[in-house]
């Protein structure tokens, strides 16, 4: 199987910053899409930001200019710099990666456990 392991949550104050990462291990596959989602309370989980095909990237509206997805192929590791934290960036953080199989092609879909980011006024 796939682990998601991810890490560097806490509570910070508006206007700093936080790097989250998420180690991948476990059973290699195709990957299409490997980023970083959100969930606040009384929320749908969002998409933060993610890398799609090949080295393309995607992010939300609210954390463009603010946060950056980096990753770390020898470390199968992938990185989110938090920057301009505002207070309404306060949520649950998962890492998430999706694909296919090597083997039969089956699609398939990782999420991480989770870390909190909270972010004082």
């Amino acid at each position: 199987q796939v682990q998601l392991v991810e890490s560097g949550g806490g509570l910070v104050q508006a206007g700093g910053s936080l790097r989250l990462s998420c180690a991948r291990s476990g059973r290699p596959f195709r990957i299409t899409t490997m980023g970083w989602y959100r969930q606040a309370p009384g929320r749908q989980r969002e998409l933060v930001a993610a890398f799609t095909s090949g080295d393309s990237t995607n992010y939300a509206d609210s954390v463009k200019g603010r946060f950056s997805i980096s990753r770390d192929n020898a470390k199968n590791t992938v990185y989110l710099q938090m920057n301009s934290l505002k207070p309404e960036d306060t949520a649950v953080y998962y890492c998430s990666a999706s694909g296919s199989s090597y083997v039969s092609g089956q699609k398939v879909d990782y999420w991480g456990q989770g870390t909190q980011v909270t972010v004082s006024s």
